[in-house]
C-alpha cells in the first residue's frame, strides 16, 4: 500500500546558518551535554539537528526503512519568523529554495509546504507566488507568530491570497505563548508533549470561534498532531459557546461544527485517540503523518491506523485528493 506521509520536516543548510546569525535571543544552536546539537526555542532545547533534516539522501534511506513512499516535508517551529523584515523573507526564500531543491533530486518521493514571513504581508504573498511556482503543494504556519494570533487582522492579505488559491495549510505549534514562565526546559519533553498540544489548541479554537473560517472557506486546514487536544474538548468547547453573555461570538455555528469540517494528521499515539478524530471529523478527513525525523514511532502509528478498516484512506487517499498528487 502506497503510504504517503504529510507532516515531516526538514530544516537545510542556509536555514541553519541564518538561524545562527539572526535567530537571537529567542532561538539558537546549542551543542549540548548528549554530544548532539539542538535548537533552542525561548531557552528551552526543542529538538536534535538530525542529519535526516538536513541531508535528502539520508531523508529518503530513513522514508525507505520506515515504508514511506512520499513525504510532504516542512520548515518545523520556529521556521523564519525572526530577524526583521529583510531576514525573515531571505530565510523563507533559502528555505523554499532547499525544499524544491530535494523534490527536484527526488520528484517521486518530496513535496513541500511553502514557509512564508508571516510578519510582513507584501513579501508573504509575494513569497508564496514564487514558492507555488517552484513547487511548493501548501503553506506552513505556526500556531501563532510572535504575539500575533493567526486570526490577527495583520495576516488577512496572506490568508485571502491563500484562501483565493484553495491551498493547504498545515497549522503547527510553536512555543506556546508564556514558554518561559512554564520552564519548558525543566523537563524538555514537556514543551513538545504538552505545550506543543495547547498552542495548536488554542490557535484552532480561536479560528472556531472568531468567525475565520467563514472568512476564507475554500482553504484547506489541516491541525497537526491529531489536532493537540481539540478531540478532548470538541464538546466542551460548545457547552461555554452555548452559555457565553459577555463577549459577542460573531459567529452562529457551534465551534465543534467547526472542527468537524477541518483535516487531522493521525500522529497520535493511542487508539482511542485516533478512533476520537475519526469520529469528530471523519475518515475522509484524516492523514498518515510522523513528525520524522523529530522523535517518532511510525510502527506503531502503523499499528494504530492498521485497527481502522478506512486504513487505505488514511494512508494515501486523503492526501492524494486533497494535494492533488
Amino acid at each position: 500500500m502506497t503510504v504517503i506521509d504529510i507532516h515531516a520536516h526538514m530544516f537545510g543548510y542556509a536555514w541553519l546558518d541564518m538561524l545562527k546569525k539572526h535567530g537571537a535571543p529567542n532561538y539558537a544552536s546549542e551543542h549540548l551535554e548528549d554530544d548532539r546539537d539542538y535548537l533552542m526555542e525561548m531557552g528551552a532545547p526543542a529538538c536534535a539537528f538530525e542529519p535526516e533534516a538536513f541531508d535528502y539522501d539520508k531523508r529518503i534511506a530513513m522514508m525507505d526503512e520506515a515504508g514511506i513512499d512520499l513525504a510532504i516535508v516542512s520548515l518545523t517551529s520556529p521556521n523564519v519568523q525572526w530577524g526583521g523584515e529583510a531576514i525573515s523573507a531571505e530565510t523563507a526564500q533559502l528555505a523554499n529554495d532547499e525544499m524544491a531543491a530535494g523534490q527536484t533530486a527526488y520528484p517521486d518521493r518530496i513535496r513541500f509546504f511553502a514557509s512564508l514571513p508571516w510578519e510582513y504581508p507584501d513579501k508573504a504573498v509575494a513569497e508564496l507566488d514564487r514558492a507555488l511556482e517552484i513547487g511548493a503543494v501548501g503553506v506552513f504556519a505556526t500556531a501563532h507568530i510572535g504575539q500575533h494570533d493567526l486570526v490577527d487582522p495583520l495576516f488577512e492579505p496572506i490568508w485571502q491570497a491563500i484562501d483565493d488559491k484553495k491551498l493547504p495549510v498545515l497549522v503547527h505549534p510553536t512555543a506556546p505563548y508564556g514558554s518561559p514562565q512554564a520552564n519548558f526546559g525543566r523537563e524538555r519533553i514537556l514543551m513538545p508533549g504538552c505545550g506543543f498540544m495547547y498552542d495548536t489548541s488554542l490557535a484552532i479554537s480561536r479560528m472556531a470561534v472568531d468567525g475565520f473560517l467563514d472568512r476564507y472557506p475554500n482553504f484547506k486546514l489541516i491541525a497537526s498532531h491529531g489536532g493537540g487536544y481539540l478531540p478532548f474538548i470538541h464538546g466542551r468547547l460548545d457547552v461555554f459557546w452555548d452559555v457565553e453573555t459577555l463577549v459577542k461570538m460573531p459567529v452562529q455555528t457551534k465551534p465543534s461544527e467547526y472542527l468537524e469540517r477541518i483535516y487531522y494528521d493521525a500522529i497520535v499515539y493511542d487508539k482511542g485517540a485516533l478512533d476520537l478524530v475519526i469520529d469528530i471529523a471523519g475518515p475522509e478527513k484524516v492523514m498518515f503523518g510522523t513528525d520524522q525525523p523529530m522523535p517518532h514511532n511510525v510502527p506503531k502509528l502503523k499499528e494504530i491506523i492498521d485497527t481502522r478498516k478506512e486504513s487505505g484512506a488514511i494512508y494515501n487517499k486523503n492526501a492524494e485528493a486533497l494535494f492533488n498528487l
